[in-house]
């Protein structure tokens, strides 16, 4: 038997606690390294002898523009990996089920290259004003500047590094997948202090280090899917346009898409009314607490990431009673996991906040409003666990309902008229109000799907 078919086997065979330890392990690591690469910049920053508080600000104003650059890469990978994973699962009774696997990994590949010439051309283009419309200040706006200018050279390499690399993950390659993640980040976390304190180019040292590192990463995932090891090898061939197959990603890709380029409008809607109501030290609380946040869910992205591949080959593999398994425990770990974090971050705030800056009248403002904007990161476990279930299992609509619910059928209202009443503090609580609907209404809908597999799998045992 091959890797890879060892590989597949694993995932339609191994019990499902040791399986999701093999896959979400690695993930895991994998996703907490990955958010290094904005993290260090921002720890790096932030103690910048002169004008930390404002470049770690303008640093703030790019995330919307970041953000949605990953936005479209998950469109095509997070879109394309799980429809590949069930025909993988599939391949176990059908012969061109492989075949078609191929030519998804190949469309997402065409897609990828399309967003990355696409979005660098129009962010240079409109930088700046898309940049003032973001929250930046006459203070703040030459850091965004040079950071985003710098950054957008390196968009392809981005796409690459976050498109492709699930389609490792998805054929049980945990370890490969955050080796590529590992690289990159390592390579980051040592360019970083070179090209920000030891060339002295600030914000720009930061982004050079950013794209070096993403390219490296790009570089191995490609290496990794044209050799002999990937169930989907990479070729010229695999990569023609095929309407239907564009469709199918796009239908799955829509859900993880907004979900995060929800993100960069929420960190719009966010930045520009906290430096309406609060001025630039609240836009740079807002970048510290989103980098918090981040540190607290990256993992718990990761960790459902993991169990992800599991849940779309044993769907397609038509295995209910492991499908059932292992959302149960996904859930149970998740939701757990929430439940942590909610108690711990708000209780030690000002420690915390210190790994961003040493400015005390930034971690001041940071700690008043820390206490509200985490008040419902507690349940938000129930939301993760059942959105990547619904995509796990190919259910498009479900997901995009979902990922709209929060972020814009919720959150942005909320971000926009609370502050009317209750002044900044109104942006503040627009979080944990939406984060908590969000998550009972996506728990309902987990249950119900969970009633759909029982009916499918006495189904099943009749034939």
């Amino acid at each position: 038997m091959s890797m890879q078919q060892e590989k597949q086997s694993l995932l339609g065979s191994a019990p499902i606690g040791k399986l999701m330890a093999k896959l979400a392990l690695p993930s895991i690591v994998a996703q907490v390294i990955n958010i290094l690469y904005n993290i260090v910049d921002r720890i790096y920053i932030g103690h910048i002898e002169e004008g930390s508080s404002l470049a770690l600000t303008g640093l703030g104003i790019c995330f919307p523009i970041i953000t949605l650059i990953s936005a479209f890469s998950a469109f095509a990978g997070a879109g394309g990996a799980p429809l590949a994973a069930i025909e993988l699962g599939k391949s176990e009774y059908d012969a061109k089920a492989k075949e078609k696997a191929n030519e998804i990994l190949g469309n997402v590949i065409i897609m990828i290259i399309g967003f990355s010439l696409v979005l660098s051309v129009f962010f240079y283009l409109f930088k700046e004003p898309i940049l003032l419309a973001f929250g930046a200040s006459e203070n703040t706006l030459p850091f965004a500047k040079d950071y985003l200018e710098i950054y957008l050279i390196g968009t392809l390499f981005v796409q690459i590094s976050i498109g492709l690399n699930p389609f490792i993950s998805c054929q049980g390659f945990a370890k490969t997948a955050m080796a590529s993640v590992i690289i990159g980040a390592v390579a980051n976390i040592i360019l970083d202090p070179i090209f920000i304190f030891g060339l002295n180019l600030g914000v720009r040292g930061a982004a050079f280090a950013t794209i070096i590192s993403q390219g490296i990463s790009a570089i191995w995932i490609i290496r990794f899917l044209a050799s002999k090891k990937s169930a989907l090898p990479l070729s010229v061939k695999i990569v023609r346009f095929r309407p239907k197959i564009i469709g199918k990603i796009s239908s799955l890709g829509i859900s993880p898409f907004i979900m995060q380029s929800t993100e960069s409008a929420i960190f719009v809607v966010f930045n520009s009314g906290l430096q309406k109501y609060g001025g630039d030290l609240y836009v740079g609380a807002m970048t510290i607490m989103q980098s918090i946040m981040q540190m607290c869910f990256v993992p718990l992205s990761g960790f459902t990431d993991g169990v992800q591949p599991i849940l779309s080959y044993n769907y397609g593999a038509k295995k209910i009673d492991r499908v059932k398994d292992a959302i149960k425990k996904m859930l149970v770990i998740s939701f757990s996991a929430s439940i942590v974090m909610g108690v711990l971050v708000p209780l030690f705030p000002m420690q915390i906040a210190r790994i961003f800056t040493s400015n005390i009248d930034l971690l001041l403002v940071t700690c008043q409003v820390l206490p509200i904007y985490f008040g419902a990161v507690w349940i938000f476990g129930i939301q993760m666990a059942a959105q990547r279930t619904f995509v796990g299992l190919g259910k498009a609509k479900t997901s995009l309902f979902i990922a709209l619910l929060r972020k814009v059928i919720l959150l942005i209202p909320l971000a926009l008229i609370l502050p009317n009443f209750i002044g900044v503090n109104g942006i503040l609580w627009a979080e944990p109000i939406a984060s908590t609907i969000s998550a009972i209404t996506s728990g309902i809908f987990l249950f119900f799907t969970y009633k759909e597999l029982d009916k499918n799998q006495k189904n099943l045992q009749k034939l």
